[in-house]
């Protein structure tokens, strides 16, 4: 449920444990949530976070940026595919036949 995931702005402070500011904690999240990481609920004056994705979906959406930078994709995919290990490979070609995502 998602009240399980949310955080308050001094929660994630406390979980850091590293001495951040409140001010940059709330820089950090506001950009989070600009970039589509985390999602935001109204919470009394302030907001709660979440996270919009699991660990593979930030992964992917990193890949999809990385794919984007580049004007050249063809040659980008092919590179990529190139240097995948034989199980990497064989797992691509699944998915790409049974049109997974």
């Amino acid at each position: 449920m998602m009240s399980d995931v949310l955080a308050r702005k001094w929660q994630v402070q406390a979980d850091l444990a590293v001495g951040l500011a409140r001010t940059t904690v709330t820089t950090i999240l506001t950009r989070l949530h600009d970039k589509g990481v985390v999602g935001r609920a109204r919470q009394g004056r302030g907001y709660a976070y979440f996270p919009v994705e699991d660990a593979p979906g930030l992964t992917a959406r990193r890949m999809h940026s990385e794919l984007d930078r580049d004007t050249d994709r063809e040659t980008v995919l092919a590179r990529f595919v190139a240097r995948l290990s034989d199980d990497d490979e064989q797992i691509l070609r699944d998915l790409l036949e049974s049109g997974e995502q």
